[in-house]
């Protein structure tokens, strides 16, 4: 039998009783390595995933998919900045909670090895601690509670009434693509595409705007994660979204609900503009549409 073998049989007849040398005999491991071995060597590997995993988020996070990164976004929009601090508030206190966890873990697994102990060792019998139960319970019980409490604090702004927005902008989805009316009655196609350049939503920076959500045909989802959170387009429903964007630029989105076979294609960009920029392309757009009216149709 090779050591490979015995070491698997030594692992699983570990005794839960006095005497440990029965059970070495029994797996032909009298003068074998130590059984702990194969628990080292477990809990390496699962570090290595967890360190893996690690890299593999933070990597994600400053690339993703077609620049879209929705881990760490960058806020441009107040509603984003809630998003992006909620998140955080609930990260960090999690990640301090999990490295807590595992330590303890580790240290545990570690300082009451089998090895460590005299020979004949027999740990205490303990069948059951009610003020640890009772604490394990209650914490987790604490710590959900303060993450909804706080999450709710700090995104109920966001789904106030929106009142003072200098104009609203009928947002649609679509089959698969999304068409934005603005006020002076003009409407901006984004059509569904894997190639080639997005038709950009465009918005004045530092102006309150109010998006009104519909759907056309089946349940849309309308993200850009660095604006606001995703905002559902819902048919025969009106949902309502806002955004008012700090600076000048472009950031991209795309549709956060499966919605068919051209789902990945519904992609968004969003371009904000200095006012007399934005006021100079909103003429240009009624002037497009003026002359596409005055045009002669193929058929006459």
């Amino acid at each position: 039998m090779d050591w490979t073998h015995r070491h698997s049989e030594a692992f699983w007849l570990w005794p839960r009783s006095v005497s440990d040398s029965k059970v070495w005999t029994v797996a032909g491991l009298t003068n074998g390595p130590p059984i702990y071995f194969g628990a080292v060597r477990l809990i390496t590997r699962s570090l290595v995933w967890l360190l893996g995993l690690l890299v593999a988020a933070i990597s994600l996070s400053g690339c993703g998919i077609g620049g879209l990164s929705p881990i760490f976004p960058e806020p441009v929009s107040p509603n984003g900045s809630d998003i992006y601090q909620t998140y955080i508030g609930i990260s960090v206190p999690a990640l301090i909670i999990f490295i807590g966890v595992e330590a303890a873990l580790l240290w545990i697994v570690f300082k009451y090895r089998r090895s460590s102990q005299p020979a004949g060792y027999v740990p205490p019998q303990t069948h059951g601690n009610t003020q640890l139960e009772v604490a394990w319970t209650v914490a987790p019980l604490i710590v959900v509670l303060a993450i909804a409490v706080y999450s709710f604090v700090e995104l109920q702004r966001d789904f106030q009434p929106i009142n003072n927005a200098a104009f609203t902008v009928v947002v649609s989805g679509h089959q698969f693509g999304w068409n934005y009316t603005y006020p002076q009655d003009f409407t901006i196609h984004q059509d569904g595409t894997l190639q080639g350049e997005v038709t950009p939503f465009v918005v004045p920076t530092n102006t309150l705007i109010k998006l009104q959500f519909e759907g056309t045909d089946v349940i849309h989802s309308w993200w850009v994660p660095a604006i606001s959170g995703k905002t559902d387009a819902v048919p025969g429903y009106d949902n309502f979204s806002w955004l008012k964007i700090d600076r000048t630029g472009k950031w991209k989105g795309e549709c956060a609900e499966l919605c068919g076979v051209g789902h990945a294609t519904m992609q968004i960009v969003v371009q904000a503009m200095d006012q007399s920029d934005y006021d100079n392309w909103v003429n240009q757009q009624l002037a497009a549409k003026k002359a596409a009216g005055s045009s002669p149709s193929p058929s006459s």
